[in-house]
């Protein structure tokens, strides 16, 4: 299928999903993953009606970002301390601030150039040592330091689930994140809000929206499968 088919059609799935759980399809922003898709299918997806789109690699942002219309740019790859004054440039939103250090050397970035940074944080919900994110455990209290950095705005959680056969046994990584989120909300941390639970791929984002998802990242459902 063309890009501009596979744009309605997950916007349909995306319809569908809300739909069942009795959510307004329109509080769910999709994100195109364009890790490795190059500019002139990310222009045809944006031309489709794409509004935001999401990379891993700053290198890769730095290079595309110029050549394309105006559209949203969030961060959805790990980051590393030594790449934020690029990033803080580059982005509007980074969505996967894994560690309070992480986020002082944000803060301290965005200080200096008089900027602010709407971030997500990254939660390990399968637990999985090869994901990046906090500990589930680890959250509240990261939160209660984040909350005090200057040019830093908590506007929401990040996670990437298991990623397992079957979408459903997802399930419980989404659950758990929504969990996390209502329970922050019910703290009242002055300075962060919860507006926003990234959650779900290609492989599972229609159980993420059951789940409360008000992003999903979406890439090869949109640009097939990368070569």
């Amino acid at each position: 299928m063309a890009i501009r088919d596979n744009v309605l059609d997950v916007r349909e799935r995306i319809t569908r999903a809300a739909d069942r759980v009795l959510r307004d399809p329109g509080d769910i922003k999709l994100v195109a993953v364009t890790k490795t898709v190059e500019i002139p299918l990310i222009v045809e997806a944006i031309e489709a009606g794409i509004s935001c789109v999401g990379e891993n690699r700053i290198q890769e942002a730095a290079r595309k970002f110029p050549e394309l219309p105006p559209v949203e740019k969030h961060l959805v790859g790990h980051l590393q301390t030594n790449k934020v004054k690029a990033a803080i440039e580059l982005f509007d939103v980074i969505e996967s601030v894994d560690s309070v250090r992480l986020a002082r050397e944000i803060s301290t970035r965005c200080t200096a150039a008089g900027s602010q940074a709407s971030v997500l944080v990254e939660v390990n919900t399968s637990g999985e040592e090869s994901k990046f994110g906090l500990d589930p455990s680890e959250v509240l209290e990261a939160l209660d330091d984040m909350s005090t950095l200057p040019g830093l705005k908590v506007v929401g959680l990040m996670t990437v689930g298991a990623f397992l056969p079957d979408p459903d046994d997802v399930r419980p990584c989404f659950r758990m994140l929504r969990a996390i989120r209502d329970e922050i909300e019910e703290r009242v941390i002055p300075g962060v809000a919860m507006d926003h639970l990234s959650m779900g791929m290609t492989n599972d984002f229609e159980v993420a929206i059951e789940e409360g998802a008000t992003i999903v990242r979406v890439g090869r459902a949109i640009f097939g499968e990368r070569g």
